[in-house]
């Protein structure tokens, strides 16, 4: 049994050069898995982080702190305001997975009618921005801010933040 384990590892290794012969002819094995062309053609990247940390504190009405990958802290290790950008063929591929998770989430998920597809949920501790727009798809979460402290308040911070996402 452990001849075959080292046999395996060296493989992987090593960089096992065999050959697929299942893949249809024709197929190109170089192509990216978003179905794009490799220069971006179709889709563009994933837009960078929008906002700086003062940005962030006029929109949620208290100071932040750059924590570094668009995230966002309070300095006291409480509030937390995060985004995550995707490409727009990537937010289109999990937004029915990230609307059902959010329904199970949430106490009060809206469809929005600006932007583009997506929604914004809220409870009473925490809030999720959807957005799947021409630039690209945006993740916003919010979480913990003690100021807020209601569904109605964390859509309505939420609101402010899409108005400010650079959609286009």
């Amino acid at each position: 049994m452990i001849v075959p384990a080292l046999v395996l590892a060296a493989l992987v290794l090593g960089g096992c050069d065999s050959t697929d012969t299942t893949a249809d002819p024709g197929t190109d094995v170089d192509a990216p898995l978003d179905g794009g062309d490799l220069a971006g053609g179709d889709d563009a990247p994933p837009p960078p982080c929008p906002f700086t940390a003062e940005q962030v504190g006029d929109l949620v009405g208290q100071p932040m702190v750059d924590k570094g990958s668009c995230s966002f802290g309070d300095g006291n290790g409480v509030a937390l305001f995060t985004i995550t950008t995707a490409s727009r063929t990537a937010g289109e591929m999990t937004y029915d997975y990230k609307r059902q998770q959010a329904e199970q989430i949430y106490q009060k998920v809206t469809d929005i009618d600006q932007g583009g597809k997506g929604y914004i949920a809220a409870k009473d501790i925490e809030g999720e921005l959807y957005v799947i727009a021409d630039a690209g798809s945006f993740t916003v979460t919010l979480s913990s801010f003690q100021r807020l402290g209601a569904p109605d308040a964390y859509e309505q911070t939420l609101r402010r933040v899409l108005d400010a996402l650079p959609l286009t």
